[in-house]
Order: structure tokens, then C-alpha cells, then sequence
């Protein structure tokens, strides 16, 4: 029989990165182009401004 993968090689502390996706407008063209980014969870409010 097959074994099933188990969750246990995470760490316990759960979620500690978020995806931050931001607009960005062009200077250039004015087109929107969309910017993401891997941010630590106490870095969110600095990543968005």
C-alpha cells in the first residue's frame, strides 16, 4: 500500500510570507502592470506603501 504524504514537515508557526501583488502605472506608456512579491507577514505595511 502506499503511504500518505503527511503534513508534519512543516514548522508550526503556519503562514510567516504573504504574496503581495501591487498596480503599477508606467511613467513611459500609462499602461498598468501588476508587481508581485514574496513579504515577511511584519513587512506587509511597508511593502504597500
Amino acid at each position: 500500500m502506499a503511504k500518505k504524504t503527511v503534513a508534519s514537515l512543516q514548522k508550526g508557526e503556519g503562514r510567516t510570507y504573504s504574496k503581495v501583488i501591487k498596480m503599477v502605472k508606467s511613467p513611459k506608456t500609462g499602461a498598468y502592470t501588476f508587481s508581485e512579491q514574496m513579504v515577511p507577514n511584519e513587512a506587509i505595511k511597508e511593502a504597500l506603501k
